[in-house]
């Protein structure tokens, strides 16, 4: 076209840079505006709001603050979008105090914050951890006319389900009922997963009775919290109840689903079906993760079958995928319940190796494994790593410890620990004085000297 002397509307240019712009390849838009620029074409409004949405995408929100002024020179007066464009990208890179500087500069020119910039912004103080000035600025929106989306109330009701609060969450949603806002799926989906992490079934129930009434359809999301949690209450009836009304709707299984699946079926002992499930999972085409390995080989873990764990390991290796902590310590508990802690510690060096930072739990399964066969001073020194690397010991750490030196008759030492573990705010649980009173009972100078009242003293 070019080449005959035609040049392309400035609209085909405009969903050119667009369509690049949502593609990411921002050389080409960037190419693309130079050529506009060099044949003088003249940019509209939405030009403009397609470029500085790309120097925002760019973390390049300065000069996309300064494109503004370009615009305003060239006669062009900004809209709504070019606005709201601005705090996205402020927003988008966790520079929220900027954002609310930008509000404030609307407010200056005369320009009156829409829902989409009071959401946006709300949405931006919630992903830094800012809830209360998100509810503030909330708030502000009735103070300005403004009624808030579903969306917005969907970004506060997934801000308080992350902080534990579901009674706050859940009366937001009264609230937009209230005011005529519909729920969305989004919503019940983020209230179903917080609902099913502290186990209230019952209103998972309820919930998902209301979605039914509303003609609100779950989707694969929705199942896949609702396999995820059924499994993690070892519902396997209804994990897989749940499996089959999903391909009865036409919705495929993801890695998610299966890896629920596979929970399940290893939590129940049923390892060989997890195995057989696995198999069929992959010739339909579907990759397993990491959370999917790491389960399949907790079950052989379970099942004491640590040859086919470890070969489900290199397995991981041949798919690329690389394991993490929850690997290791996943196979060092294997290897513990079978007496095996000098092989569980030479998986300890091999993560270390690898650049896989030990956690607590690597260290409490150790000194767990330890303690157990009697051998203390492999516990302590394992402690003392731990205590090195910047971990404090828990409740597992001193009640393994406790009970390994209840077994090998170190009532004293024993003692000395609980008081340790009491000085440190740490309070001794049943399983403490389980550890004990074994001790008392091996320990016939405990015995005679009351070693219950010392107990009781602490």
């Amino acid at each position: 076209m070019k080449d005959r002397g035609i040049l392309p509307k400035i609209e085909t240019c405009n969903e050119l840079l667009g369509l690049f712009s949502k593609q990411n390849k921002m050389e080409k838009v960037w190419v693309l505006y130079a050529e506009m620029f060099r044949l003088k074409m003249k940019s509209t409004v939405v030009t403009f709001n397609i470029m500085i949405n790309v120097l925002c995408k760019e973390g390049k929100v300065k000069k996309a603050k300064a494109f503004i002024g370009f615009m305003e020179d060239l006669g062009f007066k900004p809209n709504m979008i070019t606005y709201n464009t601005i705090v996205n990208g402020y927003c988008l890179h966790g520079k929220v105090e900027s954002a609310k500087g930008f509000l404030e500069y609307m407010k200056r020119k005369g320009v009156k914050p829409d829902s989409y910039t009071f959401g946006t912004l709300i949405s931006g103080l919630c992903k830094v951890g800012r809830l209360e000035e998100a509810v503030a600025l909330f708030d502000q929106m009735s103070e300005n006319n403004v009624t808030p989306t579903a969306v917005t109330y969907n970004t506060l009701i997934d801000a308080y389900c992350n902080k534990w609060n579901l009674v706050k969450a859940l009366s937001y949603k009264d609230e937009m009922v209230k005011k005529g806002i519909e729920p969305t799926l989004s919503t019940y989906n983020v209230l179903i997963h917080a609902l099913f992490m502290e186990g209230k079934m019952t209103e998972v129930d309820s919930l998902m009775k209301e979605m039914k009434q509303k003609g609100v359809a779950p989707d694969e999301i929705t199942y896949n919290i609702l396999i995820n949690g059924h499994s993690k209450e070892k519902n396997i009836t209804k994990t897989f109840d749940l499996q089959r009304e999903m391909l009865d709707k036409g919705i495929r299984p993801t890695a998610r689903t299966y890896t629920s699946l596979i929970y399940v079926l290893s939590k129940r002992n049923r390892i060989k079906e997890a195995d057989e499930l696995f198999v069929r999972m992959k010739a339909e085409g579907v990759s397993p993760d990491i959370i999917m390995f790491n389960a399949l080989i907790d079950g052989h873990c379970i099942d004491k079958n640590m040859e086919r764990a470890f070969m489900i390991l290199k397995e991981m290796d041949t798919a690329k995928v690389a394991p993490d902590e929850v690997t290791y310590n996943t196979l060092m508990q294997g290897l513990c319940r079978l007496g095996k802690v000098e092989d569980a510690r030479g998986l300890l060096n091999e993560m270390k190796k690898k650049g896989i930072k030990p956690d607590h739990i690597s260290y409490n399964t150790l000194i767990a494994g330890y303690s157990k066969t009697g051998d203390m001073k492999d516990a302590f020194t394992v402690r003392d790593e731990m205590l090195n690397k910047g971990f404090n010991p828990t409740h597992l750490t001193y009640n393994a410890l406790i009970q390994g030196l209840c077994k090998n008759k170190e009532g004293d030492q024993a003692e000395e620990l609980l008081k340790e573990m009491v000085s440190k705010g740490i309070t001794p649980d049943d399983n403490t004085y389980i550890a004990m009173i074994e001790g008392m009972g091996n320990d016939d100078n405990w015995v005679e000297n009351s070693a219950s009242k010392s107990i009781e003293r602490i």
